[in-house]
């Protein structure tokens, strides 16, 4: 998977809600009302990460707020595999 170029990362992160970048790293805060709601999105997360083999890094700080970070390790970089998975996030914490 070839790593995306500055202007593809730009246009992608207008299209993307909530999310921001730190360096090669695409990053969402997520909060919800209480713990197992955030459970129940790290699990649904973890559940397409999984299927798509594409896994973020996360955290879960207090008991509602998830941290989603997402890059490419193997590039060094942001791929279209990023972009793919923030998608699949953002439509999960809709639900």
């Amino acid at each position: 998977m070839d790593r995306l170029d500055e202007d593809a990362v730009g246009r992608a992160l207008a299209g993307l809600s909530d999310w921001s970048r730190e360096d090669a790293v695409l990053v969402r805060v997520v909060k919800r009302r209480n713990w197992l709601e955030a459970i129940s999105l790290v699990d649904a997360v973890a559940q397409e990460a999984e299927r798509r083999n594409h896994h973020p890094d996360l955290c879960v700080t207090g008991y509602r707020t998830v941290t989603f970070r997402l890059t490419t390790h193997s590039v060094g970089g942001l791929t279209q595999r990023d972009l793919d998975l923030a998608a699949v996030i953002d439509r999960l914490a809709q639900d």
